[in-house]
């Protein structure tokens, strides 16, 4: 199914992923509250200036939130135990979304983009 917005996407996906799925998006929009949703490579993307800041996609047996911020090896440490592949977190659905962490990851990237730090 080729999504054409984040409403649509979400909408697609099971009642308890949905939950999960509009806190990222409202954890993200906290941080970026000038972002602009879209969906790209078939994910939900916020992009900043037209470029893609942030993604985030439901899978089934966890959420994943693309890329992995460098820089910070504090919050590098705490993303290990969600590291998979290069640039990609996920999250388990069977244990307790780490929204706070998220939000970081978000904060991140934003400074990371405008040349600063968190």
């Amino acid at each position: 199914m080729a999504f054409e917005t984040v409403d649509e996407y979400i909408a697609s996906c099971p009642e308890d992923v949905r939950t999960i799925l509009e806190r990222v998006r409202r954890t993200i929009r906290e941080v970026v509250p000038d972002g602009e949703e879209s969906i790209s490579y078939q994910i939900p993307t916020v992009k900043l200036a037209g470029k893609s800041l942030i993604h985030f996609a439901a899978w089934k047996h966890h959420l994943s939130v693309y890329p992995v911020p460098g820089e910070d090896e504090a919050l590098h440490r705490e993303l290990a135990p969600y590291l998979a592949a290069k640039g990609t977190l996920k999250f388990p659905y069977d244990k307790p979304i780490p929204y706070p962490l998220i939000e970081r990851v978000a904060q991140a990237l934003l400074a990371q983009r405008r040349g600063s730090r968190p």
